[in-house]
């Protein structure tokens, strides 16, 4: 293992402390999409500062928003790397804010008290919190290798840029305004590195190539400027509820393919090279749907694809939330005066998530139920993006893993979306998605967890990509060589 063997040996040492550390993080209940949780969703990001400075790096949190309107910081930091470095420029990129843990009532143990469980799976133990997976959990891992090198070595040796937001569960809504600002200080950069994906198994390791885009709305379709009397007025004037259900049930054919005029525009058709290849990856569709509670016949979507086929390279449209009208407790007869749905879109290859928004909006008002009228807001998103395989950076990431685990990792896609990938993408920057979660972490759900052996392959593996990055010789230095 060479010069990285005693930062492996020291990740190793530390074990125990680096699950501490975590903890530490996890309990900061930083949900960036509640504004109650503002001020933990800032601590949260501190803390990732104060973990930078530590292994001598000069971070700091760069506010975001107006001053009307703040955001959450961003952890920025640059740094230099030792004088003989001439590999490539690093920009790593990662999230410390997380998703609400509603419905409480379903956890087994409070979302932000972290305990550490027997893996059901026989991996060794698992860490239950909020955020564990998605995303503190991998950018602990980064920042545990980097704590590993500067402890053997006495320094951090490679250049790099880190960008830790805290808003990217709520969209990223200050992001791309905040690399247009910092654009110069990115372009510096030579590719990024992100953890916030997964691979097929705790013994197979991965590296996402392509990540689907995202356009994220919210509609609301207004009738009475009241509610209303449900026995005097149900069948005189719109029931909000009922004709917005009428629209959006609109939105696939029976083949379920969605209906908006050129919503398909920019979507390659996929070569039989690659299905085949997908194929071989042995995905059990049946199993992944049997740990969900459902069984075979629920394998839907759109017709003449296969399951991971529909994840990795089709786009969708999901209704994520509807409502409208009494919820409580009881009886209320009323027909309500508005309802309204939250509607995403995934999308993939040179599918415009800006397009398809106004396409969206474009398509409900030709449906507009007589006598509504509609409000529409966009929640933003970002566009999708592939990784060319042959990237000398995707391709250290590939050794570094094969190192760290003894088993050559998988190339697969992600039905997620990580909206920073395309902004970078824009800028001609390659993003190496180097992600260590596994299907059944519940991410968004509740119970989320990460397997600590997951987190230390990630640790162990960050550590020798840096050993790899040692190795190359950057684009300023004539060429990209190993």
């Amino acid at each position: 293992m060479g010069v990285a063997s005693d930062v492996v040996e020291r990740l190793t040492s530390e074990r125990s402390a680096a699950i501490d550390r975590l903890v530490e993080w996890l309990r900061i209940p930083s949900v960036g999409t509640d504004p109650k949780h503002r001020e933990d969703t800032r601590r949260a990001g501190q803390w990732a500062v104060d973990r930078l400075r530590e292994v001598g790096i000069d971070a700091e949190l760069r506010e975001t928003g107006t001053k009307e309107k703040p955001g959450a910081p961003i952890v920025w930091a640059e740094h230099p790397g030792s004088e003989d470095y001439a590999g490539p420029h690093v920009l790593f990129y990662g999230h410390y804010d997380v998703q609400p843990a509603d419905p409480l009532a379903l956890w087994e143990s409070p979302p932000f008290e972290p305990v550490i469980r027997p893996a059901s799976n026989g991996s060794g133990e698992r860490v239950v919190a909020r955020g564990a997976s998605d995303d503190k959990g991998q950018v602990a891992m980064f920042l545990e290798a980097l704590r590993a090198w500067k402890q053997s070595h006495g320094e951090v040796p490679i250049r790099l840029t880190i960008l830790i937001e805290g808003e990217e569960e709520s969209g990223s809504v200050n992001l791309e305004h905040f690399i247009e600002r910092h654009e110069a200080e990115i372009r510096r950069a030579d590719f990024c590195l992100i953890s916030d994906t997964g691979m097929p198994g705790v013994d197979q390791p991965a590296i996402t190539y392509g990540v689907r885009g995202l356009a994220y709305t919210e509609i609301t379709l207004h009738a009475g400027d009241q509610d209303l009397h449900s026995g005097m007025w149900g069948g005189r004037a719109p029931n909000p509820i009922t004709e917005l259900c009428r629209v959006l049930a609109q939105l696939h054919d029976p083949d379920r393919r969605v209906t908006i005029p050129g919503f398909y525009e920019g979507v390659a058709e996929l070569p039989a090279a690659q299905r085949k290849q997908w194929e071989e990856l042995g995905f059990d569709q049946a199993a992944a749907l049997k740990k969900i509670g459902l069984g075979p016949e629920a394998d839907i979507g759109e017709k003449g694809f296969s399951a991971i086929e529909r994840e990795w390279a089709r786009p969708t449209a999901e209704i994520n939330g509807i409502w409208g009208g009494y919820q409580g407790a009881g009886a209320k007869t009323v027909i309500p005066s508005h309802a309204g749905a939250k509607v995403s879109f995934r999308l993939v290859d040179d599918q415009d998530p800006r397009k398809v928004v106004e396409r969206f909006r474009a398509w409900l008002e030709e449906r507009t139920p007589p006598g509504c009228r509609w409000d529409f807001v966009d929640h933003g998103g970002g566009p999708p993006a592939t990784t060319a395989t042959d990237s000398p950076y995707l391709q250290a990431a590939s050794r570094a893993l094969e190192r760290a685990s003894g088993r050559r990792p998988a190339l697969i896609k992600t039905g997620g979306s990580i909206p920073v990938v395309g902004h970078f993408g824009s800028l001609g920057l390659d993003t190496v998605l180097m992600g260590f979660g596994l299907d059944d972490d519940r991410v968004h759900s509740p119970n989320e967890k990460f397997e600590l052996a997951c987190f230390e392959l990630g640790a162990r593996s960050h550590a020798l990509l840096i050993d790899e990055l040692m190795q190359m010789k950057g684009k300023g230095s004539g060429g990209l060589l190993r």
